[in-house]
């Protein structure tokens, strides 16, 4: 089953919990045992996996800002000037894979499923594709 979710978001760099929208889902999708995976088709998203508590999450954005800084002289900035969003994507990564037991995703207690947007505000498509293993 796959499911596409949009979302918007509002600020340039921001982590977005999605884990609520995409345990309904795997809910509806009716699937009691196999993996959902949550993917993200923009070269400037990412989809990540860690815990919803304000101060990591300004501590994830202020790692990758430093990391990879804006306008620091990369090549991508003559054409879009968004060279930054999608360096930290590379290292971020585009999916993630969660279990699905008794129709409930697997996440410790505290992981969250976020959306990382790099380069917004925009309107974004996640995947969620829910596969069975029975």
């Amino acid at each position: 089953m796959v499911i596409h979710m949009e979302i918007r978001t509002v600020k340039r760099t921001e982590l977005i919990d999605i884990t609520d929208m995409v345990r309904k889902e795997v809910a509806d999708s009716g699937i009691l045992n196999g993996i959902c995976v949550v993917s993200t088709k923009h070269t400037t998203t990412s989809v990540i996996v860690n815990e919803n508590e304000s101060g990591l999450v300004s501590d994830i954005l202020k790692m990758l800002e430093k990391l990879v800084p804006s306008h620091a002289g990369y090549a991508h900035d003559r054409i879009d000037n968004n060279a930054d969003s999608h360096l930290k994507a590379v290292l971020l990564g585009s999916s993630e894979m969660i279990p699905v037991v008794n129709g409930t995703l697997v996440l410790g207690t505290w992981q969250s499923i976020f959306l990382a947007e790099l380069d917004g505000p925009r309107t974004r498509d996640v995947t969620v594709t829910v596969i069975s293993s029975e």
